[in-house]
């Protein structure tokens, strides 16, 4: 099957590829489709719930493509900050400019607002959720994955993107920044919430 993942993040596309074509998948990104950025992209991402935001990419990429379509929206949720940056992680400090001098500008925002915290109020979880759809009118189906950890007081590692070197995992004993591809694919939100979806398909092929 050939899907279009409706992501325009560089980091996202990288690891939904690493994912599904192994699966047998060719994985394309608007770009590879002729679809280029457009102003009205902007304001995809207003919905006040992941899924929502998901699910208007997807249709909206969609309907462009005609291509069977899966939307990542996902982020940081950090409990004692009341969820946020949540729906907001990408823009959480207001910043423009490159993937690299805006995810620096929400670090940096992460760590301020949780100076002097405890580690009981640095818990916090990735969380991703998908939205697929098989043709623009389609019934959309719908998958998630979390990920559980906490926020350290400095990064480490240069790995990921976005949090991931504040992102201390649970399982994996180090943070995302410090993990490999493969073994951040195997316990991110991201990778239980892309083979969640891959199941599915191969379960209805």
């Amino acid at each position: 099957m050939k899907l279009l993942v409706a992501t325009r993040s560089a980091g996202k596309q990288r690891e939904i590829r690493r994912l599904l074509e192994p699966a047998g998948f060719e994985v394309v990104g608007p770009e590879d489709a002729g679809l280029w950025e457009t102003e009205l992209e902007a304001t995809l991402e207003t919905a006040e719930t992941f899924e929502g935001n998901a699910r208007r990419k997807a249709e909206h990429f969609a309907r462009l493509s005609g291509l069977p379509t899966v939307a990542d929206d996902s982020g940081l949720e950090v409990f004692s900050l009341g969820g946020a940056p949540g729906v907001r992680s990408r823009r959480f400090a207001g910043a423009a400019g490159s993937p690299e001098a805006v995810d620096a500008a929400n670090n940096a925002e992460l760590l301020r607002r949780l100076r002097g915290a405890s580690e009981g109020r640095r818990r916090a979880r990735y969380r991703c959720v998908l939205v697929f759809l098989r043709e623009p009118s389609a019934v959309p189906a719908v998958f998630e994955g979390v990920a559980g950890g906490r926020i350290l007081e400095e990064p480490r590692g240069t790995g990921g993107f976005g949090y991931d070197p504040l992102f201390y995992s649970d399982e994996l004993e180090k943070t995302f920044g410090e993990a490999t591809p493969e073994e951040k694919d195997g316990v991110s939100h991201r990778g239980r919430a892309v083979r969640a979806l891959a199941a599915a398909l191969a379960g209805s092929q």
